[in-house]
């Protein structure tokens, strides 16, 4: 099977990685990609967001398969265009991922379907904003209807922060809208599914870390880092939101004429009312996919193809390795803000060599001097061990062999679970 699987960051590095390792799977292109997926599978640089072109360089390399990454691609249609061509493909119709491209058309789904979330208001104008605010209460949350790469929700107790940002969010287009929720307590968990629009199969939990800094400070980001499995979940959890969430979702989506198949997202809040949905996303999450990926042993490019073909029913059970994966996001100078790009980056083979370490490359670009940052995510630092503690210490000791001048990461990542564990 020949695959080419679309995107440029750490997620389809570490995608790409498990491809590679399935059997079944002879060969993999990846468009555009960055330095570290073009050192082991050729890269195309095409307009990833354009399905026509998309189609085309599928069609031309002969692909069994496409798999996409990202969102934009999704929502613009990619999906739609590579079936059309009779090429299987792993990722949703755009029609099918409004459920990231609107958090306010995901909102009608899961009232549809019955789902757990958070009371909220679809928002066209500032007065209706500061009415559902006050409604609410602090904290405030306030999330752009449409994508914004991780970074389109506000969550502050400064009410005029909110405001602030509803503006620029409803500024975007005379039609753009935004959702007030209530605020939802206690941990996040990102679980997974893969689906064929009928059969949902989840993966193991992960929990990300969204904020820039230790303990959960400063700005949101694409995400910091990430972990699973989660030792304090509940042994029922992947049951239960299968069964209350995920597979209501995909139901819905199929009765509404939009069936869903590809990777439905549920990011969830554990709060003291039990468990509540924050968001879906449409696609693999990142940094969460590069720890579930390193712990799944079943054969990717199989389970992919199965969904993306309609036979979920008939792979078998999925195998994971016993232990846990860390992944620390290793973030250029600025980031989120203004990231700094061009700086030059040293130790990426010494820290290869680290005991069960893999390096996925986000933002990083070939020079005339070595490898360097290109974006504000540059590196995913990850690494499997057999309890948490391990699988810290061998991330942060490849970590700390890596050097791009004024570079930034979280030095708390899975820490608190950790040492929960430790007793």
């Amino acid at each position: 099977m020949k695959v080419l699987v679309i995107g440029s960051g750490a997620r389809e590095h570490a995608l790409i990685t498990a491809l590679l390792a399935d059997d079944t799977v002879t060969e993999v292109f990846a468009a555009p990609g960055n330095a570290g997926i073009a050192s082991v599978v050729p890269t195309y640089a095409v307009s990833v967001d354009d399905p026509g072109v998309v189609a085309v360089l599928a069609a031309d390399l002969g692909v069994d398969m496409v798999v996409i990454g990202p969102e934009g691609p999704l929502v613009a249609g990619v999906a739609d265009a590579v079936q059309e061509r009779g090429i299987a493909c792993f990722g949703p119709s755009a029609a099918a991922a409004q459920l990231e491209g609107s958090k306010a058309f995901a909102k009608r789904v899961m009232a549809e379907a019955g789902v757990p979330t958070a009371m909220a208001h679809v928002c066209t104008s500032l007065d209706e904003v500061g009415a559902a605010l006050d409604q609410f209460g602090a904290p405030y949350v306030v999330k752009d209807d449409g994508l914004a790469a991780g970074k389109g929700v506000v969550v502050t107790s400064d009410r005029a922060e909110a405001l602030a940002h509803a503006r620029t969010c409803l500024a975007r287009s005379n039609d753009a809208q935004v959702v007030v929720e209530e605020y939802l307590d206690g941990e996040e968990v990102s679980l997974f599914a893969i689906t064929d629009g009928t059969t949902v199969v989840a993966l193991q939990p992960a929990q990300d870390f969204k904020r820039v800094g230790d303990d959960d400070a400063g700005p949101n980001t694409g995400g910091m880092g990430a972990y699973s499995p989660l030792p304090w979940a509940p042994a029922n959890l992947v049951a239960d939101v299968t069964e209350r969430v995920l597979q209501p979702m995909v139901d819905a989506m199929r009765r509404r004429g939009t069936p869903f198949a590809g990777l439905l997202y549920a990011g969830l809040a554990m709060t003291s009312r039990g468990f509540r949905v924050i968001e879906f996303n449409a696609r693999f999450g990142d940094p969460e996919t590069q720890v579930v990926l390193a712990n799944l042993r079943s054969p990717l490019g199989q389970l992919l193809y199965a969904a993306a073909t309609g036979r979920l029913a008939d792979v078998p059970a999925l195998v994971w390795q016993s232990g846990y994966a860390v992944t620390v996001v290793i973030a250029a100078q600025g980031y989120p803000e203004s990231p700094r790009r061009g700086g030059v980056i040293t130790g990426l083979k010494q820290a290869a060599e680290c005991v069960g370490v893999e390096i996925f490359h986000a933002g990083t670009s070939i020079t005339d001097d070595g490898i360097a940052a290109s974006g504000g995510r540059v590196l995913s630092v990850t690494a499997h061990g057999e309890t948490l503690a391990h699988a810290r210490e061998h991330a942060y000791a490849a970590v700390d062999l890596i050097t791009l001048e004024g570079s930034h990461h979280r030095s708390d990542i899975a820490k608190r679970a950790a040492q929960e564990m430790e007793g």
